[in-house]
């Protein structure tokens, strides 16, 4: 992590009350034993669309790939989609050239603990992942009554 880095996290730190768990993600996700640690894996290619306020769909683009192809789980606030392995993949048959990659995989989104996951579709080789923060009845603006 960057000194320029550090910093804006020490200096979000004092302003706010409850996030540091948020900050100490952020952290963990720049910076490991050996410093900046840059993601290298891009496939598969998603999009992160807010379709609504506090609503929101994870799209994955999945050519060649079907509903049995392809696990999705929610575990200690991650959301992991990867595919199966498949005895077949080894397998000959007579395609001449393969453009389409139909490897395994594995994507994980880290989740906010407000966040519901709605549901998962496949349809036209893209796969969505429908999420909504709930927004609890504590949190919404209120008037506060002065006595």
């Amino acid at each position: 992590m960057t000194n320029r880095q550090l910093s804006i996290f020490n200096q979000l730190r004092p302003l706010s009350i409850g996030f540091n768990n948020v900050f100490d993600h952020f952290e963990s996700m720049l910076n490991d034993d050996l410093g900046l640690r840059v993601p290298t894996v891009n496939y598969p290619p998603y999009n992160i669309v807010e379709t609504s306020k506090n609503k929101y769909d994870i799209e994955v683009a999945l050519a060649g790939y079907n509903k049995k192809d392809i696990d999705v789980t929610f575990e200690d606030g991650q959301l992991t989609i990867k595919s199966k392995k498949s005895d077949k993949e080894d397998v000959k048959d007579n395609t001449l050239y393969k453009g389409i990659a139909k490897r395994y995989f594995e994507r994980s989104f880290t989740i906010a603990e407000d966040v519901e996951i709605k549901g998962a579709e496949l349809k036209d080789g893209l796969l969505k992942v429908s999420l909504e923060k709930i927004i609890p009845e504590t949190k919404k603006p209120r008037t506060i009554d002065i006595k």
